[in-house]
């Protein structure tokens, strides 16, 4: 779940982390991809955005393992006529919704896209690892552009975590039915923000300071992600779609149950760190960065009580003709 923009960088966890940059906005999902590529562009520090894009890239991965079941869950719940044979990924990343999409439709092809060429060579590997690089095709692409490559017209467009981080997004989603062959449809998956990780009460000394890190965080999404957490129902009725269904999915995966749990909180706070380092109070700012050093004594790598705590919504929307 990442985003498609700005090529050759990409940003997006996460908002993962995709999601919101996270990578992930996953989260990636915030957007510190696209700040990483403004330094890679301009010749300042490319080691640097070199190691960011490795980091993020860890993070998706991350964020597929931790929400592997969900993300299945949503595949299963799409409103399709028949099962598709041409998919298209928007924002690929290094392959979260590609590959479940593969699994769940066995008869299917896979179009691939995202503007990193280090995210998709690790889809690549990955697809040959898995022993499905015949039904993958990867395309590095800039989705800001007016123009786009030939995508084919595919039965399925999947966008997770992608469609926030567009420069345009309603140009897009006009793109996006243009592409679409008559009677496809469009998946949206959009993250409600960026996940939870700690109890409320921690860490003992500053409690609450999760949440505290979350609304220091606002400012910077609400300049550099402005339709993050946008209602994509209207937006694609009014692009000429037919809205065929939504579904909130609740995420809450306690961390016993996944030893990438611990990993995926600390490498997404330590994203959140970087966009919040200059506003954060300094006795925040030293609770948080006790949590992250993964040597101290107050390692959030040392917890037993992490879960992940979010919600995704899918919308589901129709090319009637």
């Amino acid at each position: 779940m990442t985003h498609a923009q700005h090529a050759p960088q990409h940003g997006a966890a996460h908002d993962g982390h995709a999601h919101e940059g996270h990578a992930h906005d996953g989260h990636a999902h915030s957007n510190q991809g696209h700040a990483a590529h403004g330094h890679a562009q301009h010749g300042q520090d490319r080691g640097h955005a070199r190691h960011d894009l490795e980091g993020q890239a860890e993070i998706l991965d991350l964020d597929a393992e931790v929400l592997a079941e969900h993300i299945t869950d949503i595949t299963t719940w799409l409103p399709l006529n028949e099962p598709p044979r041409h998919i298209v990924d928007l924002g690929c990343g290094t392959g979260a919704g590609t590959f479940a999409l593969l699994d769940r439709f066995p008869d299917a092809h896979v179009t691939a896209v995202d503007s990193s060429a280090g995210h998709l060579q690790r889809l690549r590997e990955k697809a040959c690892a898995r022993g499905v690089e015949d039904r993958v095709r990867t395309v590095q692409a800039d989705l800001d552009e007016t123009e786009w490559p030939d995508l084919g017209a595919p039965d399925l467009v999947w966008a997770s975590a992608s469609m926030h981080h567009m420069a345009d997004p309603d140009q897009a989603l006009r793109t996006v039915r243009e592409l679409l062959a008559p009677g496809g449809l469009f998946a949206v998956v959009e993250l409600a923000g960026f996940p939870r990780f700690l109890p409320e009460d921690a860490p003992e000394g500053r409690p609450g300071l999760e949440e505290r890190c979350h609304t220091a965080s606002e400012s910077y999404h609400a300049e550099h992600v402005p339709h993050r957490g946008a209602d994509w129902g209207p937006k694609l009725t009014a692009a000429g779609f037919t809205l065929d269904g939504d579904r909130v999915i609740n995420v809450n995966i306690e961390g016993a149950r996944s030893e990438a749990v611990g990993a995926y909180a600390l490498g997404s706070l330590q994203r959140l760190r970087r966009s919040i380092a200059e506003v954060l109070p300094p006795e925040d700012l030293a609770a948080l960065d006790r949590l992250l050093d993964t040597d101290g004594p107050e390692s959030i790598l040392r917890r037993e009580d992490l879960a992940v705590r979010t919600e995704r919504t899918v919308w589901a929307a129709r090319r009637k003709n």
